[in-house]
């Protein structure tokens, strides 16, 4: 209810106090309160659903009236991604945008929940729930990075900053039979920053996101890395026309030709949506 609260700008007891309203005209529980948490009853995931058809249907009704402007699309965009976006964008840019910038897992969920409308993200592996989801897909390499002063002594294990989902990073190590050790793991990338730059350890980037101020190693002891997946989607039932508006939007956070991608591909059709 807290975090709710801080997103919709309001307090917390003025969201519980909508819940327990919207609990009595139900007539059912809604959430489930556990030792790990609140969940959502099955009450409560059937009323999620028809609240995102009465919110679609609403802004369909808005637009009915002319006010083109009232929807408010929701982007999710990976850490990396929001800060090239941040970079380019305008302040206009922003009007009829809710960015959710997070990892690309937590991005992901929201996608397939149908909170996010349009994601960017990092996928090393696509189920088939999001393989539908997929507008396009881009290539990025994919490099280890440490601070200027940074040096590492023979015989001793690597000193690594990772983050969430990190098998494309450590899996190489362990092919490579490097010893390693995970001083830091973290899922803010300023931290990860941060922890680099004050020489804790080294991490990987992909190449378009190396700050001026650490260095590139490809030094002998590292693997080489493979290249990042990174996949535009759109959340299922999304508008064919409002998908393919949003895709053009988020696509100009490649548009730098100082940073080429290796190669892309746009996938022809947009599952009927």
């Amino acid at each position: 209810m807290t975090k709710a609260a801080g997103k919709l700008g309001l307090s917390q007891p003025a969201v519980t106090a909508q819940v327990k309203r919207l609990q009595g005209l139900i007539g059912g529980q809604l959430f489930d309160k556990t030792p790990n948490g609140t969940t959502a009853t099955d009450l409560g995931e059937l009323v999620l659903q028809q609240a995102r058809i009465i919110l679609e249907a609403n802004d369909q009704m808005l637009r009915l009236a002319g006010r083109g402007n009232a929807t408010v699309h929701r982007v999710g965009l990976s850490s990396l991604f929001a800060q090239r976006l941040l970079e380019r964008a305008g302040t206009d840019d922003f009007s009829d945008l809710f960015i959710c910038a997070d990892h690309s897992s937590a991005i992901r969920k929201g996608l397939i929940e149908g909170y996010i409308d349009v994601a960017c993200i990092f996928a090393a592996d696509v189920d088939s729930d999001l393989s539908k989801t997929i507008l396009e897909e881009r290539v990025f390499p994919a490099t280890w990075v440490r601070s200027r002063d940074f040096v590492h002594r023979p015989g001793t294990p690597i000193p690594i900053v990772t983050l969430p989902d990190h098998d494309w990073m450590i899996a190489q190590l362990d092919r490579m039979g490097s010893a390693y050790k995970i001083v830091l793991h973290a899922s803010d990338h300023l931290v990860r920053l941060s922890a680099v730059r004050l020489g804790v350890g080294l991490t990987a980037l992909p190449s378009f996101c190396v700050p001026d101020d650490l260095v590139q190693s490809p030094d002998y002891y590292l693997p080489q890395l493979s290249d990042l997946r990174a996949i535009i989607c759109a959340r299922p039932g999304l508008r064919k026309e409002v998908a393919t508006r949003l895709l053009q939007r988020v696509k100009r956070i490649f548009d730098d030709k100082h940073h080429q991608l290796h190669r892309a591909r746009s996938v022809e059709t947009m599952n009927g949506r």
